[in-house]
């Protein structure tokens, strides 16, 4: 018995839901029960009621808007509490074509993939756009170690045990997080071709080519620092020590063959850079055991959620 819950986030989508809704899949093979769900992100129209016109099983709503990233992230709470197998993420414009969920949930069925990302054919994008998401796959594929293609795309499948160790930190996005999460962490990621319809809207996470890819960058700095703290921090060591040590040695050699004296300033800018060298270094082996905490405390968490469900499985059974 698989269950498949699809998870919508929504902010003001009364106008497109209905279409995303009514392409959407009720049987699938492999699939013994598929459930709507969308997550109202503080709605000012009637997107409520479009969902319930539409039969949408759950809903989750925010008294008011906190942003994609929380929208998904409640998502995924809610479907594993109504106990989803696979959850498919996509959006409310109807971007995404809903006939490609069966290639996308199939890496996960089969147990080959964590984490499935729909690849888009990106012909029809703008020439600055198609170069910015290649751009950002580019460096989201470095940071995270996986050969995802389209990192943006929020058309996705994800197990259950990998949306139980995913946690979004950001408010802005997750596209990007999810996938680098998901490659620091060891779940297996992987991409397949999907199709997509003509948009209903203009996309509201990339107003602005230059808000969006300030974003994109602080998500992809802090999510490395927050699970490569010691790489981080001792390469901004080495690159602060490294030249203080080489001024201080050049000063050295200067002032033992008696040619150093008035140039004292040498002296201290070497000192500033080894002593901020040092300090970075302490903070690598500090954040690292920071690091390594929380990565307990996750596991904690997972062992928890995974006792709790044993827990509620026995008294179902009961």
């Amino acid at each position: 018995m698989t269950k498949l819950v699809i998870q919508i986030p929504c902010f003001n989508e009364e106008h497109s839901l209905g279409k995303t809704l009514e392409d959407l899949p009720r049987e699938l093979p492999g699939i013994s029960t598929i459930e709507w769900l969308i997550i109202d992100d503080g709605s000012t129209d009637d997107t409520i009621g479009e969902a319930q016109k539409h039969g949408v099983d759950h809903i989750v709503r925010f008294g008011k808007n906190r942003g994609l990233a929380k929208a998904f992230m409640a998502g995924l709470d809610a479907s594993l509490n109504a106990g989803a197998d696979v959850i498919v993420n996509t959006d409310a414009d109807n971007q995404y074509c809903a006939a490609d969920i069966p290639q996308l949930i199939a890496p996960v069925l089969s147990g080959e993939a964590d984490m499935v990302i729909g690849n888009r054919d990106t012909r029809h994008f703008s020439a600055s756009k198609r170069a910015m998401l290649r751009l950002g796959s580019w460096v989201v594929r470095q940071v995270s170690k996986t050969e995802v293609p389209d990192a943006p795309s929020g058309f996705r499948a994800i197990s259950r045990g990998a949306a139980q160790h995913l946690k979004v930190f950001t408010d802005y996005t997750y596209t990007l997080e999810t996938i680098i999460q998901a490659g620091l962490k060891g779940m297996a990621v992987t991409s397949v071709p999907v199709r997509t319809n003509t948009p209903l809207r203009p996309s509201r996470l990339i107003r602005s080519l230059p808000r969006y890819i300030s974003a994109s960058g602080l998500t992809i700095i802090r999510i490395f620092i927050a699970y490569r703290p010691m790489r981080f921090f001792m390469t901004l060591g080495v690159i602060t020590f490294v030249p203080g040590f080489l001024i201080g040695c050049k000063f050295v050699f200067e002032y033992i063959r008696g040619t150093g004296r008035g140039h004292v300033q040498s002296l201290i800018l070497a000192g500033l850079l080894m002593g901020a060298g040092f300090v970075l270094w302490l903070v690598a082996l500090i954040s690292d055991l920071i690091s390594v905490n929380r990565m307990c405390l996750e596991e904690m968490n997972w062992r928890l959620h995974k006792l709790e469900e044993n827990v509620d499985g026995r008294n179902d059974g009961r």
